[in-house]
């Protein structure tokens, strides 16, 4: 911040950068009653070809749909994505305590389902089923553009696999007022393909039919929101999965902090000398980004060795270290570079 800007200042820029990061109060998906692939190439979202324009979506739907089930539970229903042959990947809200569930395929059998292990803190869970066989979509793992075509596929109200189209609205959403229930609503896509309460832990699809995300949560229009809803990116769904099939748990890197992005907007209002890095909005009580010294309105533009452009390196360097581990932070507090040492600390969930 410029050593001229009054406090008043301090507080509009930083609710500035907060509001472009974060966004209304959250609605859960529940209702009652793969192989990896990193090239560039995934980044590359084509409009469909000019004979493909009567049908629309129809072959990719009909591709991908055998991919996506119903899940029944003693008290509500979900949607669930195949992850493996015999595993299928869901939301922990969807199957919240219970251990055996019913899924419904697109062909209209059904089967059980074992709950094999959950993760309250990014909401996920895996299930084995008792079919095999289950075809394995296409997962990407790097996250889509802003503006690319997103389908979303599930069961909303119980109307199974039921698809809705829209684009990728926004990256790296955060739902404020959330991280007393779930830490789970965080660094998330945001899309306008509409989402309903049944959708959660559906599929998030690209134009290629790839899925990008699994269905978290949406905003009702009571809210005064119109087609805001939320996936978890796929990098987050295996990394987790593959840690509860192994584990039965998954441990998270932890720092204490919440981040949100610079515009030139933020940054002139703060009077900030970097163009790049992830601006601290907030830090943990006790956590270890507070003991490690940092404040509301650092940026943060080095991770050890690696530069930090954005919020996504951010949150990239934090799934590939360990907790207990130490490292280097650098960070831009009143135009002055400085370091720290960070412990990382742990989350299970």
């Amino acid at each position: 911040m410029s050593p001229h800007s009054s406090p008043r200042s301090w507080k509009r820029a930083l609710a500035a950068a907060a509001a472009s990061a974060l966004v209304l109060a959250p609605v859960g998906c529940t209702a009652d009653g793969g192989g990896r692939q990193d090239s560039r190439a995934q980044q590359q979202t084509s409009a469909p070809a000019q004979g493909q324009q009567d049908t629309g979506y129809a072959d990719l739907v009909e591709q991908v749909e055998p991919s996506v089930v119903t899940v029944r539970t003693g008290s509500g229903l979900g949607s669930g994505v195949v992850l493996r042959d015999n595993v299928v990947v869901t939301n922990q809200h969807v199957v919240k305590n219970q251990r055996q569930v019913t899924l419904v395929y697109a062909d209209g059998t059904q089967s059980g389902g074992r709950v094999l292990a959950t993760d309250e803190v990014t909401d996920l869970a895996v299930l084995r089923t008792e079919r095999g066989n289950l075809p394995v979509p296409e997962y990407r793992t790097q996250l889509p553009r802003q503006g690319e075509r997103a389908l979303a596929i599930g069961s909303p109200l119980g109307f199974q696999n039921s698809v809705t189209a829209g684009i990728i609205s926004g990256l790296h959403r955060e739902i404020p007022g959330s991280a007393g229930q779930t830490q789970s609503l965080v660094d998330l896509i945001q899309t306008d393909a509409s989402i309903s309460p049944g959708n959660s832990g559906g599929a998030l699809l690209d134009a290629q039919g790839r899925v990008i995300g699994i269905n978290e949560a949406y905003i009702p229009p009571s809210a005064g929101a119109v087609s805001l809803g939320f996936a978890i990116p796929s990098a987050t769904v295996l990394d987790v999965a593959d840690e509860l099939l192994k584990d039965g748990t998954a441990t998270h890197a932890y720092l204490g902090v919440s981040l949100g992005r610079i515009t030139p907007a933020i940054r002139d209002q703060l009077g900030l000398q970097t163009q790049q890095g992830a601006l601290v909005l907030g830090v943990d009580d006790g956590g270890p980004a507070t003991e490690a010294g940092l404040r509301r309105g650092d940026v943060i533009v080095r991770f050890d060795d690696q530069q930090i452009a954005n919020v996504e390196d951010v949150l990239s360097a934090l799934r590939r270290a360990e907790p207990g581990q130490q490292h280097q932070l650098t960070f831009v507090r009143n135009g002055q570079r400085q370091q720290t040492n960070v412990t990382i600390g742990s989350r299970e969930g």
